[in-house]
């Protein structure tokens, strides 16, 4: 099959180089010259692992290319992946679709022959059919079906995510667009992947709702952890004791100091907006919401009340900037509220992170970045884990408390244990577990 990608963000890169490596022909679409440039040169803009070797091994083979030249691709393409980015609209929270609609109107004017024009953006439902009046206002003898095809990629696990989905969701009528868009992902069929079809606003839906109830989990056991600690228990057992139940599972009950990331802000605001324009209050999204921005910021304080209720002139080390390990992704991260917090609170704030220092640098320029986790510990008078990078879970807590002005650590990712922490000498405070003063 031949497949044109537009777009070459993280859905787009991530899925033309995993269709190449299934053995399609595909050609990854951007406007920006130097992007294009620059992963011709082998330079990858996101932190995904694993993803630099997929695409040079693809690129060599001849199956994968990037070009500024839409309508090539396009009217040589079996199928047309729209995977630009749909970020909030400023104001109101609603998902911007300019890019979507631009895409949609180039396309439409290069259509040639048969082809399956598929939305892998995360779109409003409805999005589709504008699509398609789009594409056919422009071009009106087009032969064309216009398909829904979201995505459900993990940032730090994507090319496993891609290659090992729980499910495929399509949305398509057309038995030539299922036809199509089955083909492009039977390469799977050896993993038993479940291709589900679907009408196209059904599949737009799913996106939404699966991001919503997966945020609702992370905030439902973030109040849980609240309790907990007001209550003497633990949160990390009752979500065990929780998740055990296979009608829960396991999976989003970790807690922390809230979500954050590309999607599931974006996302759910997103759908609160599409359901208000249908006269739909969805009362649970919505408390979801504003529970975890109230969380983030609380999160401040937490570290203020660590260092017994002020943080003037006090220095404190954050390790981890990025919404999640794995990643170089900072949107919406626990991390920004948090040190904005802490730099209102009249906090000097030192930070590391494996990958994100570029992003912080750009979006922090407040605070010193440091270049290992000891250096940014030197002198600190507590340090915050904010992200559970694989590289903070065995750190040597001997040097650590050398280090440190005050053996103070808050640990919002409940790596460690209370009581090893107490008997090293450290004061430690954690999400949802009592408090341990140090031995």
């Amino acid at each position: 099959m031949r497949i044109a990608m537009i777009g070459t963000g993280y859905v787009g890169l991530v899925s033309g180089a995993c269709f190449a490596d299934f053995g399609h022909q595909v050609t990854c679409v951007d406007k920006d010259a130097d992007k294009v440039a620059a992963l011709r040169r082998g330079e990858i803009p996101i932190f995904e692992p694993g993803l630099d070797a997929l695409v040079a091994s693809n690129v060599k083979a001849g199956r994968l290319d990037f070009t500024t030249d839409l309508a090539g691709p396009v009217s040589e393409a079996d199928a047309v992946f729209i995977a630009v980015g749909t970020p909030s609209r400023r104001g109101d929270g609603h998902a911007d679709l300019t890019y979507v609609h631009t895409a949609a109107r180039e396309i439409a004017k290069v259509l040639s022959g048969f082809t399956v024009v598929v939305t892998k953006s995360t779109v409003p439902v409805g999005t589709g059919d504008e699509v398609e009046r789009l594409i056919r206002e422009m071009n009106p003898a087009a032969d064309v079906v216009v398909a829904s095809n979201p995505e459900f990629l993990r940032e730090g696990a994507a090319i496993r995510d891609f290659k090992f989905p729980d499910r495929i969701v399509v949305g398509t009528s057309d038995e030539r667009g299922r036809k199509v868009l089955g083909d492009i992902y039977r390469p799977l069929s050896l993993n038993q992947a479940p291709l589900m079809f679907t009408a196209r606003r059904t599949a737009e839906l799913i996106k939404y709702a699966a991001n919503a109830f997966l945020a609702t989990k992370i905030t439902f056991i973030n109040e849980m952890a609240d309790l907990s600690e007001k209550v003497g228990a633990d949160v990390q057992e009752v979500a065990r004791g929780i998740g055990l139940d296979n009608r829960i599972g396991s999976k989003f009950l970790h807690a922390g100091p809230g979500f954050g990331g590309s999607c599931f802000p974006k996302d759910t605001r997103a759908l609160v907006k599409i359901a208000l324009d249908h006269d739909v209050q969805l009362r649970i999204v919505e408390a979801v919401l504003a529970v975890n921005d109230n969380r983030k910021r609380a999160m401040a304080r937490k570290v203020s009340n660590a260092l017994g209720g002020s943080l003037r002139g006090k220095t404190i080390a954050v390790l981890g900037l990025t919404f999640k390990p794995d990643t170089d992704d900072m949107r919406e991260a626990p991390s920004l509220p948090l040190i904005t917090g802490l730099l209102d609170m009249g906090a000097k704030v030192r930070a590391y992170d494996p990958v994100g220092l570029e992003q912080a640098r750009r979006d922090l320029p407040e605070i010193e970045c440091c270049k290992d986790a000891y250096s940014c510990a030197t002198g600190a008078d507590a340090l915050v884990i904010v992200t559970e990078w694989v590289q903070f879970r065995a750190l040597d807590m001997d040097r650590l408390k050398r280090e440190m002005a005050q053996p103070v650590i808050v640990d919002l990712r409940n790596i460690y244990r209370p009581e090893d922490m107490a008997a090293l000498g450290f004061s430690y405070e954690s999400v949802g577990r009592a408090s341990q003063p140090r031995n």
